[in-house]
């Protein structure tokens, strides 16, 4: 009789957390809004290398006259996150107002750690931190947003969190590779909405000052953010692949993409568009590369090519269409990122800029291993049976 209990009590948790993450979902999109692209000229630069991004911001950060506000999705207690963190507590001893958000379940800085920054001035707040009555969705809706924004003037945004083994230096991972831009003038001031947005959420001011948003110089390369809370950002790429005419390069660490692109892709290859997709050869989270695997198969036989980096860990989030346009930001190709976590993108429409992108893409393709068809169907039964249970919970992972 006891059995029967426990099975029927483990039977109405899984109908309990069903019905959760299905109604937080609902919710959550019912709650986002489209948000208007407006075309930003301005300078970006592009870092590909974490320890460049990093003497790069601490030189920002050091200048930074009025004010910084950062967010990011990961900050470890390690040795380049406290090496941040220093920077910062240094800047608010000096007068500067620095803001800091993390994301709640991302990030676990240590209770000495946060008195620190409070005791140095730094304003800190959690985003994103669970609550009722959707307790398993928003226990899983993280904020992604990578964003760096310095006297509202300077901007970063990309993939690379603050850790260690973001610059390499975990012996489990190796090399990281990973993509990140720096902003200067016209583009910024859409950064510094989204993060006073996120901030209000967060801990409840509402940030008006003009300072904020000074005048910003216009530069040469066109440009778009496209912030996306859980809902959109999907139908902007199956937009952007039908556009294809000659060409789509993906590279994404976590390579979920639903029914709907995964078609749009493989009638893309169809029509003669050559398909590029590079992923990581290790994985670092349980099950999300097995989760891949029943997407390469139709992939492979329709004409695309599939390339798994092996040259340390692949983390990279980029979106290429002909010379026409490139997509840079913290939005993997999965349906987390598509239907659960807050993310922002930049799109470029610069010719020169997108094809540096399209030349650090060929540089790790070159450094990659083909997955061929004849690789494909090799693999073991052990691996098979992991595909079938990542695809189950494949809007998790």
């Amino acid at each position: 009789m006891t059995a029967w209990i426990v099975i029927f009590l483990i039977f109405l948790l899984i109908v309990w957390l069903r019905i959760d993450f299905a109604l937080g979902k609902k919710k959550q999109k019912s709650e986002a809004k489209p948000r208007k692209q407006v075309t930003r000229y301005g300078e970006v630069q592009l870092f590909d290398h974490g320890h460049d991004l990093f003497v790069d911001m601490f030189q920002k950060i050091e200048n930074a006259n009025d004010h910084i506000h950062m967010l990011f999705y990961i900050i470890n207690d390690d040795s380049i996150g406290q090496k941040l963190l220093d920077h910062l507590k240094a800047k608010a001893k000096q007068g500067v107002t620095v803001r800091l958000l993390v994301d709640r379940i991302g990030s676990k800085l240590s209770r000495a750690t946060l008195q620190e920054l409070k005791k140095a001035g730094v304003l800190f707040a959690y985003s994103h931190s669970p609550k009722f009555p959707y307790f398993f969705f928003t226990l899983n809706r993280r904020n992604h947003r990578k964003i760096t924004v310095i006297d509202g003037k300077i901007g970063y945004i990309g993939g690379y969190n603050v850790g260690d083994e973001y610059l390499g230096r975990d012996p489990k991972f190796g090399p990281w590779r990973d993509f990140h831009l720096r902003i200067d003038g016209d583009g910024v001031q859409d950064l510094q909405e989204q993060f006073i947005e996120d901030w209000k959420i967060a801990w409840g001011e509402q940030l008006n000052s003009d300072g904020y948003y000074p005048p910003l110089a216009k530069g040469s390369i066109e440009l778009k953010i496209l912030p996306t809370d859980g809902s959109y950002l999907e139908d902007t790429f199956l937009r952007l692949v039908n556009q294809a005419n000659k060409s789509i390069t993906i590279g994404s660490p976590y390579f979920i993409p639903g029914d709907a692109l995964h078609s749009e892709l493989i009638n893309a290859a169809k029509r003669g568009v050559y398909v590029k997709i590079i992923v990581p050869k290790k994985g670092d989270h349980p099950l999300v590369k097995e989760a891949a695997f029943p997407y390469f198969g139709p992939l492979l036989k329709s004409g695309c090519r599939i390339y798994r980096y092996y040259r340390g860990f692949y983390h990279s989030k980029v979106l290429i269409i002909d010379d026409h346009l490139c997509d840079v930001g913290t939005a993997n190709f999965d349906k987390r990122s598509f239907h659960i976590n807050h993310e922002i993108n930049c799109v470029i429409f610069d010719k020169e800029f997108i094809e540096l992108v399209r030349q650090e893409t060929e540089n790790d393709i070159a450094i990659s291993e083909e997955l061929t068809l004849e690789k494909l169907n090799s693999r073991s039964f052990f691996h098979r049976g992991k595909e079938r249970f990542s695809t189950w919970v494949s809007g998790l992972l």
